[in-house]
């Protein structure tokens, strides 16, 4: 038997969260932990403990719903949108909403957001002694799959389709098989959300995901010139160089002497 999923409700409308009670009611092993009315209820909720997922509204008074979760604390519960706005889409996303509901809610499209949050519990607010494959103790779990805003609409990219990600003229841009596409997303920020495993930053321009590295080659600075499956060239710094033959233990270095 699966451990209940202690929901939060945010809404400022009674009605909205009646709804969304009767609803979870009617769904197996979820449980209503409390309900909020505005942005400060629902961090003085979170901040009180047993909360694994938050049901949040964009329109509230004072904080708004994305206002809210960006004051969430690191290793928070995770959020839900269950909004009648959905303008407000990509930028929850980019903010790592788990979904995004539209109202009138219904029972089948809650149940598939609750378990989609569900599956990155054990990583993140759950309590156990297991920690999952490729997450490390105290490492926040990566997006199973990247949120990228362009113009043309927000694209779904798998973290192992990419390959790297550099800053050009203060933009970013991540190359995938899918594509390059411009993102908002500092690097810190995607180095965070992508699998630490495979991303590494080699370079204060540059984030590399190793397992599409063909070839390094190496340069008179002391690090390399890493060439993708997709022919493209990524510097890595001298330092990141270092760090990349104790990972692939090859034998040092004249410059990593010292």
């Amino acid at each position: 038997m699966r451990e209940p999923l202690r929901v939060l409700i945010a809404d400022d409308e009674l009605l909205a969260r009646k709804r969304l009670s009767r609803l979870l009611a009617a769904l197996p092993d979820v449980s209503v932990c409390g309900e909020a009315v505005d942005g400060d209820s629902v961090l003085a909720a979170v901040r009180a403990g047993g909360v694994d997922v938050v049901l949040l509204d964009i329109h509230m008074p004072g904080l708004s719903g994305l206002d809210a979760m960006a004051l969430l604390p690191e290793g928070g519960p995770h959020v839900i949108f269950c909004t009648a706005h959905a303008e407000h889409a990509v930028n929850a996303f980019e903010h790592g909403a788990v979904d995004y509901v539209l109202k009138p809610v219904e029972a089948a499209r809650l149940q598939k957001a609750l378990e989609r949050a569900r599956t990155r519990l054990p990583a993140r607010v759950k309590p156990s002694s297991v920690t999952p494959p490729g997450v490390t103790s105290g490492e926040k779990p990566a997006f199973a799959r990247l949120p990228i805003p362009t113009r043309q609409g927000l694209v779904l990219v798998s973290p192992d389709a990419i390959s790297h990600a550099s800053l050009e003229d203060e933009l970013v841009t991540v190359f995938t098989a899918q594509g390059d596409f411009l993102t908002d997303f500092t690097l810190n920020e995607l180095a965070d959300k992508l699998p630490q495993e495979h991303f590494h930053r080699v370079h204060r321009r540059a984030l590399l995901n190793l397992s599409h590295v063909t070839r390094l080659e190496p340069l008179e600075t002391g690090g390399y010139l890493a060439r993708t499956a997709r022919g493209h060239s990524v510097e890595v710094s001298r330092q990141s160089a270092r760090e990349l033959r104790r990972m692939l233990g090859l034998r040092k270095g004249a410059e990593d002497e010292g």
